[in-house]
């Protein structure tokens, strides 16, 4: 719970820093790429967000749901947002084919978060 809380909160750091130093150091660099920097930024600031949630919903009941689900975004973040920044700095556009494999797992994590919350919400009834 308490891994899953820090975990969330560094990668939420990380973006701000990133967003930053896309915004400011990299400004010339990224050029047309500004925006690809941009997004990785956002997705990942809000699944470190979905990480910190997930970190408060696991500290009142422990769900292998609500793991996975941590678990899925921070692999999403690292594939996604990853890809996205070294596309936006290197311009080789074939590592956006990774891209939409940290997008499957973010997509997998709020599933797995919507059956956790639906199981937790089922059994208190």
């Amino acid at each position: 719970m308490k891994k899953t809380i820090i975990t969330g909160a560094i990668f939420a750091g990380l973006a701000v820093l990133l967003g930053a130093f896309g915004a400011h150091a990299l400004k010339d660099v990224l050029g047309s790429y500004a925006s690809t920097w941009e997004t990785g930024v956002q997705y990942q600031m809000f699944h470190a967000v979905g990480i910190l949630i997930v970190g408060i919903l696991m500290e009142k009941q422990a769900s292998r749901l609500y793991t996975w689900t941590a678990i899925l975004f921070s692999i999403g973040i690292v594939f996604f947002s990853g890809s996205l920044y070294v596309l936006s700095i290197s311009k080789v556009s074939v590592l956006g084919a990774i891209t939409p494999i940290g997008g499957v797992c973010f997509v997998v994590g709020w599933f797995l978060l919507i059956l956790g919350v639906s199981r937790r919400t089922m059994s208190r009834y």
